[in-house]
């Protein structure tokens, strides 16, 4: 079934923005658009779809994408005929955008045991947990006639 020219259509996805927009960034996105002609040739674009498509793909390329699957994601299996890449590409980059790096998790440095030298983990040296607990036995108060 075909919808009524007259049917709402959905909104667009908004374009993606990186969290920190760089030069860098800005200038490898654009790179990128430059050159899928090179891969893809029914993808040639103007200049200023590539001014407009930039921030969408800096903000794949922020979350750790490669260049290489960046271009594979948005030209893979192009519509026949394709009548309009940009918004192709615009749509595939909001659409299969990639979720955000997680956060870096602090590593606790490996530390050796003063009293066994075993390794344990933690921030500051002293003793792992197994000397702690002898030490904190043998340093108890001793109860007679109790």
């Amino acid at each position: 079934l075909v919808p009524t020219p007259t049917a709402p259509r959905k909104p667009r996805l908004p374009l993606p923005v990186p969290q920190q927009p760089t030069e860098a960034l800005y200038a490898a996105a654009a790179d990128l658009l430059a050159g899928l002609p090179r891969a893809a040739p029914v993808f040639l674009l103007s200049e200023e779809d590539v001014r407009g498509l930039v921030p969408g793909v800096a903000a794949w390329l922020e979350r750790g994408a490669r260049a290489d699957a960046v271009r594979a994601a948005i030209t893979d299996d192009p519509p026949v005929p394709l009548r309009h890449p940009a918004k192709l590409l615009r749509h595939r980059l909001a659409a299969l955008l990639p979720p955000p790096l997680p956060a870096a998790v602090p590593v606790v440095p490996l530390q050796n045991c003063d009293d066994c030298d075993r390794a344990f983990r933690s921030s500051v040296p002293g003793c792992c947990g197994g000397c702690r607990d002898a030490r904190a036995y043998v340093d108890q108060p001793v109860l007679i006639g109790a």
